[in-house]
């Protein structure tokens, strides 16, 4: 099977690619297309890719995730987030292509007390929700076969996330202030890269919303004292609200995803969120060396 990876230079499309260089994705047939490669915001690029191409699938690694800038770069983040999303769709459409589509959990306002479920009602409380929202909505309403996941907290030893940053910061500094009051699930890139592979090579036509993370709940300030300890950095840290540490872009209090409909389609078992950060850090701590 083809495989077309937009957004391949970002972190999880990187992710597919050490995934395919370990001889680890099944044999399938990769084509990698960074930002510069394939703009998804430029339908007729799109369209020239796909329609040219044999892909039974496309997986949609291209986002605009900077989440405080998207409250001020407005017609970036809806031209990727959202006219990219639907450019894909329409397109997937024409080729008979399955969609699978990265999405978040900043979808949701972070009032419920009890993890979201797929039905529950999408609020975003920020531009950048917004847009991923509207994205979701345009591959609804331009294509019949496609997987939307939801993720939270994205993680790994390639590109920009809390885990490198918190690496970074503590080892130049002695104290840190992190937040403690907003709650969610840190989720290993690896951990989702293997997942929707598994989807592809399980052939499902169970299409549709989907919520993935890693199992567990953490605040940003378990997170970094974690990563500090498994990665044996001595930093005093301190835990702060988040009216402390004002942002452009509000962020949800508490957007725990459940995971019963996923782990029950696809029959997974999906590993602690602890148990994949240690697998992360290692991983991370040999490309350093290296």
């Amino acid at each position: 099977m083809k495989i077309l990876v937009t957004g391949a230079s970002g972190q999880l499309g990187s992710t597919f690619k050490a995934l395919e260089s370990k001889g680890l994705a099944n044999e399938l047939d990769f084509d990698f297309k960074s930002a510069s490669e394939l703009d998804i915001t430029d339908f007729d690029a799109v369209r020239n890719v796909l329609v040219a191409s044999n892909y039974a699938y496309c997986i949609n690694c291209a986002a605009y995730t900077n989440v405080d800038k998207a409250e001020s770069e407005n017609d970036l983040a809806y031209q990727v987030n959202v006219t990219g999303a639907r450019n894909l769709a329409m397109n997937c459409n024409e080729s008979n292509t399955i969609l699978i589509h990265i999405s978040t959990d900043f979808v949701f306002d972070g009032f419920l007390n009890t993890p979201y479920l797929e039905e529950d009602i999408a609020r975003p409380i920020g531009f950048y929700g917004d847009t991923k929202y509207k994205g979701e909505r345009a591959i609804v309403g331009n294509l019949e076969e496609h997987f939307i996941i939801r993720t939270s907290w994205l993680y790994s030893e390639f590109g920009h996330n809390f885990m490198k940053t918190m690496v970074r910061l503590g080892t130049e500094r002695d104290e840190l202030a992190v937040i403690y009051d907003q709650v969610g699930t840190p989720t290993y890139a690896l951990d989702l890269a293997q997942v929707v592979l598994h989807i592809i090579n399980a052939h499902s036509i169970d299409y549709g919303v989907y919520h993935y993370s890693n199992e567990g709940v953490s605040s940003w300030y378990d997170f970094a004292k974690t990563i500090f300890d498994l990665y044996n950095l001595d930093v005093d840290l301190k835990p702060i609200r988040s009216e402390e540490f004002p942002t452009p872009a509000e962020r949800p209090k508490f957007s725990v995803l459940d995971k019963s409909k996923i782990k029950n389609t696809f029959n997974l078992q999906i590993p602690h969120w602890k148990d994949s950060l240690a697998v992360a850090l290692n991983a991370y701590s040999k490309i350093k060396i290296d």
